[in-house]
């Protein structure tokens, strides 16, 4: 068994790598093990070195990293040169305010000292996902590095290129062997990574299902978790949105990496004076989108990162049709190589329908008609996932209210949902244990430890 890299523009394999066995995954642990122990007792400024050394050989190799990520999971080079840019911003940040965020909390109590001190847990164990190979790997690793932890990496299999890449980039940067390590693995083997006495923490960022199942792990073995699951955003447009700017951002949203991203729209809830004008402009809008090769300046639509993927948007789309809602446009496969799907719009998308209920991911919009601002509450809400929402109006104050109404973990008005390394982020419901990004997010693998001065 091994691990296969194919080019999702054309399905031809690109390499195979071997899978560890379990001599040599004992090996990387143990000596990840020795590399986590001295990092834990590392200052820092020794970690914000580190970081910055890893932030400059991001941006000395960009291109070649973005072309990785292109060539492996079909990204687009422009997304994939920001997503880039985008690790390398939070290695920059986190090397400056890492120290910061981690300061003693100072409590009032009866004693002559009390306070919250953050240490390591030790080494976190993070299970990543092919979609932002580079992002969703360095939005763990970084606030872990400058917490004092190691790490040991799994990556989606479809990845390796990528992971490898990140490995050796953090080693040419300085860092002491075994730090960060990537593990070839299987997924039994990531089960006994997980049960592993020398792993303190594990993060994972992917589908609802096998975050169920890490998460029963986690707690058999009594683990720190945090999960980034699925997500079945909504993007609620009222009476007076800038219908011009919300299309912009609804365009980037749902078919930006080809619809795979778990923060990405994907219902579409729209008021009865803005549903024609809105369901008009973006099958226009769509219907101008352009597959094509990732590397082309010309291609707007990436393909799909694997056919199987492909082939689950496609049952989905067909179950919502099947239950009544409406093809617009697209709604099948594109033909010849490669794993494309043509960009598709549902309309008459309803509670109960495969497109409302589940997460399609990939360049499928669901547009869901609402009565009024609490009929767009009530079906925002309708949804097991709980990750984020965007509302759209100019009534900022009022976008805002209808947001803390909303049961998700990011909310926004009139932007995109989106992470920012200054402010926490992760999910409710089935989207999520934990936080990932800002203070909350550094301090998720630290033993938050309480000291009292009698």
């Amino acid at each position: 068994m091994n691990f296969e890299t194919r080019n999702p523009a054309n399905g031809e394999l690109l390499e195979a790598f071997d899978m560890l066995t379990n001599e040599q995954l004992e090996q990387k642990l143990s000596v990840a093990e020795q590399a986590a122990d001295a990092w834990s007792c590392s200052v820092y400024t020794d970690r914000s070195a580190l970081l910055h050394a890893i932030a400059q050989q991001l941006t000395n190799n960009r291109q070649t990293l973005a072309e990785t990520i292109s060539l492996e999971m079909g990204k687009l080079l422009p997304e994939a040169l920001g997503e880039v840019d985008k690790c390398a911003g939070a290695c920059s940040f986190y090397a400056d305010n890492a120290e910061q965020m981690l300061q003693d909390d100072l409590i009032e109590t009866p004693a002559r000292r009390s306070l919250v001190t953050y240490q390591p847990l030790g080494i976190i164990f993070a299970i990543m996902p092919w979609n932002f190979p580079l992002w969703q790997v360095f939005r763990c690793l970084v606030p872990a590095l400058m917490a004092g932890n190691g790490l040991l990496l799994k990556h989606a299999p479809n990845v390796p290129r990528c992971a490898k890449a990140i490995e050796k980039l953090i080693r040419d940067a300085g860092a002491p062997e075994g730090l960060v390590t990537d593990l070839t693995i299987s997924v039994e083997q990531a089960g006994l990574v997980i049960a592993d006495h020398r792993v303190h923490g594990v993060a994972f960022t992917g589908s609802e299902m096998a975050g169920r199942q890490i998460a029963a792990l986690a707690g058999q073995n009594l683990k720190k978790v945090v999960l980034e699951l699925g997500g079945s955003d909504s993007f609620i447009v009222l009476d007076d949105a800038d219908l011009n700017k919300a299309m912009d951002v609804a365009m980037r949203a749902r078919f930006g990496n080809a619809g795979q991203i778990c923060i990405a729209s994907k219902r579409f809830l729209v008021v009865p004076s803005r549903i024609q004008e809105f369901t008009e402009l973006m099958v226009s809008r769509v219907n101008d989108l352009k597959h094509g090769d990732p590397f082309s300046a010309d291609t707007t639509l990436a393909p799909m990162s694997r056919l199987d993927i492909r082939d689950k948007v496609h049952q989905q789309v067909m179950a919502s049709i099947s239950e009544g809602a409406r093809a617009l446009t697209g709604c099948k496969p594109i033909d010849g190589a490669g794993y494309f799907y043509e960009p598709s719009v549902l309309d008459n998308v309803k509670l109960g329908m495969t497109a409302f209920n589940e997460e399609i991911f990939g360049p499928v919009a669901a547009i869901v008609a609402v009565r009024d601002e609490a009929d767009a509450i009530a079906q925002a809400n309708a949804t097991r996932f709980g990750l984020g929402a965007s509302i759209w109006t100019e009534d900022l104050e009022k976008g805002e209210a209808i947001l803390r109404q909303i049961d998700v973990g990011c909310g926004f008005v009139n932007a995109q949902v989106a992470s920012d390394v200054r402010m926490p982020f992760g999910g409710v419901k089935a989207s999520g244990i934990g936080r990932e990004l800002g203070i909350s997010g550094i301090r998720e693998f630290c033993n938050a430890k309480s000291l009292w001065v009698a």
